[in-house]
């Protein structure tokens, strides 16, 4: 090994870059403020091996004003703002490490939730925001007494999607059968994403039947993971998307090292393994499948 080879034996080191696509693909969901390196950089990186845009993600005030503003400097970025499930407790309950990061001491209640839920409505009027989330449940984290915040959240982000004709991008983890009610409450966007989908082949036919997309990360390539390969075996095709949660669920085989739009291929190539379709036919489907998603 040359001096300036990185150390693949180093868990903390970064992946190899993956062979290239042939047709260019769409990182549906990512979070650049959380990966080390540059913007430049990384979109660099991640258009050399054919990952030509990325949706960058917010997840507070904070994540949400900076997607914005990294769409509006990037043509290969476009942003999605919101307040993740987890947020919308820690806002009501006055958690200093919430939306007040943002400089303004939020002295917790539902009127801080409404002051934060504004701001998320004013950013997503923004044309470089193309959609509303992440946003949705999330029980494996928050419990009982954080449910009634995350709903009323979740509520109000469905609105304003709807209101801006803007993609709606849901995190749903452990709370499949509640997302999928008030979904059905308050009546869906016309554009639905299930980031990183985490449902089985019966929810995935749910899902299809009501037009949502459902976005797949590195997890599909995970051994413990059949559930997800079952699901995106019965999922139809226009209807899938690829990301990489990144700096999240490193696809194998480099689980557990850091994520970067990049890595999209390595997922791609396993996606097309379990459709039983060559990789240039599920990477124009995708491409033609994020564009229609969040409209760009």
């Amino acid at each position: 090994m040359s001096a300036n080879a990185p150390d693949t034996s180093d868990k903390n080191a970064a992946p190899p870059l993956p062979e290239p696509l042939r047709v260019p693909v769409a990182d549906s969901h990512t979070h650049l403020d959380m990966q080390s390196g540059t913007v430049e950089d990384a979109l660099a990186k991640a258009a050399s091996v054919g990952v030509t845009t990325v949706v960058q993600v917010g997840c507070d005030l904070k994540g949400s004003h900076w997607a914005a503003q990294t769409a509006a400097a990037y043509d290969g970025v476009h942003a999605t703002v919101a307040l993740h499930p987890n947020e919308a407790p820690r806002i009501v309950h006055g958690d200093p490490d919430g939306w007040s990061r943002q400089g303004a001491r939020a002295p917790g209640g539902d009127a801080a939730l409404d002051e934060a839920l504004a701001e998320i409505d004013r950013l997503a009027a923004l044309p470089q925001v193309k959609g509303v989330g992440e946003t949705g449940l999330d029980y494996f984290r928050t419990g009982p007494e954080g449910k009634e915040a995350q709903e009323r959240s979740f509520r109000a982000h469905i609105e304003i999607a709807k209101r801006h004709g803007k993609a709606l991008v849901i995190h749903d983890r452990d709370a499949h059968a509640d997302v999928l009610r008030v979904l059905k409450e308050e009546g869906a966007p016309e554009r639905t994403v299930f980031h990183c989908y985490s449902g089985d082949a019966e929810m995935a036919e749910i899902c299809a039947a009501a037009g949502y997309f459902m976005s797949f990360a590195g997890n599909v390539t995970f051994k413990n993971a059949q559930n997800l390969r079952d699901a995106l075996a019965v999922a139809p095709l226009e209807l899938v998307l690829v990301e990489t949660d990144a700096p999240f669920l490193t696809p194998a085989p480099y689980r557990g090292r850091p994520n970067a739009p990049y890595l999209v291929p390595v997922t791609v190539r396993a996606m097309a393994a379990v459709r039983g379709v060559d990789e240039d036919t599920l990477a124009t489907a995708l491409g033609a499948n994020t564009a229609r998603a969040f409209g760009y």
